[in-house]
């Protein structure tokens, strides 16, 4: 699935990357002033978690073929 972005709002109703990226940030921020460095890190582990289930289901792809391509492509 490919969209086109020329503009800085959202397309077709989904918010672009930068607010996606933005809204992080400020997750992470706030994690790590009122929770410390331990909850910052939990925040950005869960956040990559959630990129990466979010990546699988845009593609298509499942998490078995997920793990299959990457035992395929270590030398």
């Amino acid at each position: 699935m490919t969209r086109r972005v020329d503009g800085s709002g959202p397309v077709d109703g989904v918010p672009g990357r930068g607010t996606v990226g933005a809204a992080a940030g400020m997750a992470l921020g706030f994690a790590g002033w009122f929770g410390g460095f331990g909850a910052f890190l939990v925040v950005a582990a869960l956040g990559a978690l959630g990129w990466l289930a979010g990546h699988l289901v845009d593609r298509g792809t499942g998490l078995r073929e997920f793990l299959d391509s990457l035992v395929r492509r270590r030398p």
